[in-house]
């Protein structure tokens, strides 16, 4: 079985937001894999990995809403919401969000869907919610950042927890060429100038690694 056919299917990248049931405090997390299920009555699914935190809050408190990111967004904000866990984390800290139904909804986003859990499916590793649409609404006219775009334009990387994630990428990437790869997020450096010749407070844009996290390997 090729696993890279399942890239030919069309993704979209979103933050996934949800609260404590006790404290209320926000918590999130990156997904890709979401679809609308029904349009009379709205229905939304999305499949979130058992090992994120923003899973068991949204089976604890029965919400969750999805900020729809669009091609602008920033790298770095990908990596907070991808990269960290909101167990440890406060992601919302430092974010530019509004709540919206008592939900966070990033001000970033093209578009907001705020559900209620209707019922849900479970599988090995991922969590599929139901979603009853309680809320939604157009936020800009830029145009969504596909799973592709954030792979090829942003050079971007899967996180063990993606639903997407293949971990035969890493073989593939080693036989081409010469370059530097992020040993946090995977991310690998294809800029103009050197990685050599970088400046020593260069950071990986995706995750904020210091440039001394990065690794030379055959691209």
């Amino acid at each position: 079985m090729n696993p890279f056919v399942f890239r030919n299917i069309s993704y979209g990248l979103y933050i996934l937001s949800s609260i404590e049931k006790d404290s209320q405090r926000k918590v999130g997390c990156i997904v890709n894999s979401l679809m609308q299920v029904t349009s009379s009555p709205a229905t939304i699914a999305v499949s979130v990995n058992h090992d994120n935190y923003t899973n068991t809050c949204i089976g604890e408190s029965g919400v969750f809403a999805i900020s729809i990111l669009p091609e602008s967004c920033d790298p770095k904000t990908i990596s907070t919401f991808g990269f960290n866990s909101s167990k440890d984390k406060n992601k919302f800290e430092n974010a530019d969000y509004s709540a919206i139904g008592g939900l966070p909804v990033m001000n970033i986003a093209n578009g907001y869907i705020l559900c209620k859990v209707q019922s849900k499916a479970e599988t090995s590793t991922h969590t599929v919610f139901i979603g009853s649409v309680v809320d939604a609404d157009v936020m800009s006219d830029e145009p969504s950042m596909t799973y592709a775009y954030y792979h090829q334009v942003i050079k971007g990387r899967s996180p063990k927890n993606a639903p997407t994630y293949i971990a035969q990428e890493d073989k593939k990437e080693s036989s081409r060429k010469t370059g530097y790869r992020c040993t946090v997020c995977g991310y690998v450096y294809d800029g103009d100038i050197p990685f050599e010749d970088l400046p020593g407070d260069y950071k990986c844009p995706i995750c904020s690694a210091s440039k001394d996290k990065f690794e030379a390997i055959e691209v």
